[in-house]
């Protein structure tokens, strides 16, 4: 019988943006990352259907470390720190910029990214970079067009359909409708979770 992950039962582990206090890597894990604002951490909540497994706020930056949620023994979610806030110091964007980079770049346990972008400024310049860079390491993506409740139907699905269509092409990589509090995707998002994390 096929195992399958109950992502209700999803649990902190630990959170740091030091690569030598990270989890043992093995097993399976896929990771979470986007601009500051987008929804991300909402979605990791949705995903487990649970409000505050990952930390939200209205303060866009809010991420500021690795933090790593166990679904199944060795298998795991992560939630990396936002790119993009403008308010956060030079210095420490850069910082978590090499931390994110050294995280995609040497773990070997990283099945995929799921990148959430904001439905209404999909594929802004740093969300370009993020794909040159997965692109690059050879990791596969899935998009979460976050906040889709905020367009009509036809309007989100346009969207989709652009993205699907205009940017795609050169990556591998999927895209889908998500909004958290409309609970739209959910489980195609489980889905695409599960295939990753048990192949």
């Amino acid at each position: 019988m096929t195992q399958t992950i109950d992502f209700t039962q999803a649990k902190f582990l630990l959170s740091s943006l030091e690569r030598k206090d990270w989890v043992t890597d093995s097993g399976a894990e896929v990771a979470f990352v986007g601009r500051s604002n987008v929804g991300k951490s909402s979605a990791i909540n949705a995903i487990s259907n649970q409000k505050a497994l990952a930390r939200t706020s209205k303060t866009p930056g809010r991420t500021q470390l690795l933090v790593f949620f166990e679904l199944l023994e060795g298998v795991r979610l992560v939630d990396l720190p936002g790119y993009g806030f403008a308010k956060t110091p030079i210095a420490i964007r850069n910082r978590w910029q090499e931390k994110i980079i050294e995280y995609l770049s040497k773990r070997e346990s990283l099945q995929g990214l799921v990148i959430p972008m904001d439905i209404r400024r999909p594929f802004t310049e740093l969300d370009q970079q993020m794909m040159s860079w997965t692109d690059e390491l050879q990791l596969p993506v899935h998009i979460l067009l976050t906040k889709a409740d905020k367009l009509s139907r036809g309007k989100a699905r346009s969207v989709l359909f652009d993205v699907q269509r205009n940017w795609l092409g050169a990556y591998d990589a999927s895209v889908q409708l998500f909004s958290a509090p409309k609970r739209i995707g959910v489980e195609e998002a489980r889905d695409r979770l599960q295939s990753w994390l048990l192949p």
